[in-house]
């Protein structure tokens, strides 16, 4: 008999004991996380390890197989998540913006929850103001009028993130937010998160990657995960070590930390004398 546990409105997400199953094939195996309000999570682990299943989990877009997850305090299955989705925030590269929007117009977007702007829809002056602050907030005051197919990646992702907040969420979910930036944007971006947990201290992130040297320095908390099942869970200083990433990549890597920033590079083996 298994035993029932009621969400806990404390936790803004809580996984217990989920599995999940594709076309017969079990993809996570027992998965246990939960993740308090202000912190600021790294989701860790090779291609195929089920990262972007977990993330499906957080943003209320995916439904266990077995076990139970509660995001924002309400039990997937047991909501309507439509509404819920409205509380989430989510920065994804691969956003798919064909006409020539301006970037206050995408910032916008995020309150209609569309890809583009709705047509016989106008923003209330407050609305557009905020869209204004949220793109000030992230560097982009002096780029509110730029479209879309002439801002640079970076432009891109920073106007993502201020789409992801105009609707003040609880919870912000990026996944893989630097694909596709050269390293001059992706240090812009990451600063961008940077000045965002200092802005916006109460609001809790889940960043995916499989990078090390793409986690912001005020990343506070780290899961990894290999094959489905998490190799470690808890402090980022704990948890995205040698030992933990060399076991979850099955690959000998040396996992430094300068600047709190993190890098990873792999282990030379020793050559035998001759």
């Amino acid at each position: 008999m298994t035993h029932r546990r009621d969400p806990d409105p404390g936790a803004v997400l809580d996984l217990h004991r989920v599995t999940f199953r594709r076309e017969g094939t079990e993809i996570l195996h027992g998965i246990d996380l939960r993740v308090d309000p202000g912190e600021r999570w790294a989701l860790l682990g090779p291609n195929g390890a089920g990262k972007s299943t977990i993330l499906g989990f957080c943003g209320a877009v995916e439904h266990p197989t077995s076990g139970t997850v509660d995001v924002l305090g309400r039990r997937i299955g047991r909501v309507e998540l439509q509404a819920l989705r409205r509380e989430i925030g989510h920065v994804n590269p691969r956003h798919a913006v064909r006409s020539a929007i301006t970037a206050r117009e995408v910032v916008l977007t995020g309150l209609t929850g569309t890809l583009e702007t709705v047509m016989r829809w106008a923003p209330t002056s407050a609305q557009i103001d905020r869209a204004d602050a949220m793109l000030d907030l992230v560097g982009l005051e002096d780029r509110r009028e730029v479209v879309w197919p002439t801002m640079s990646q970076g432009e891109r992702g920073r106007a993502l993130i201020a789409r992801a907040l105009v609707s003040d969420p609880r919870l912000l979910l990026l996944d893989e937010p630097t694909t596709g930036l050269d390293v001059a944007a992706r240090e812009q971006f990451l600063e961008t998160l940077d000045d965002l947990s200092e802005h916006h201290p109460e609001l809790t992130t889940v960043l995916v990657t499989h990078h090390l040297e793409e986690l912001p320095a005020s990343t506070t908390h780290a899961v990894v995960i290999a094959h489905g099942a998490i190799v470690s869970a808890g402090a980022a200083s704990e948890v995205v070590t040698t030992e933990v990433i060399s076991r979850a990549f099955e690959h000998p890597i040396e996992v430094t930390r300068e600047g709190g920033r993190w890098g990873a590079r792999a282990k030379r083996r020793e050559r035998a004398a001759s």
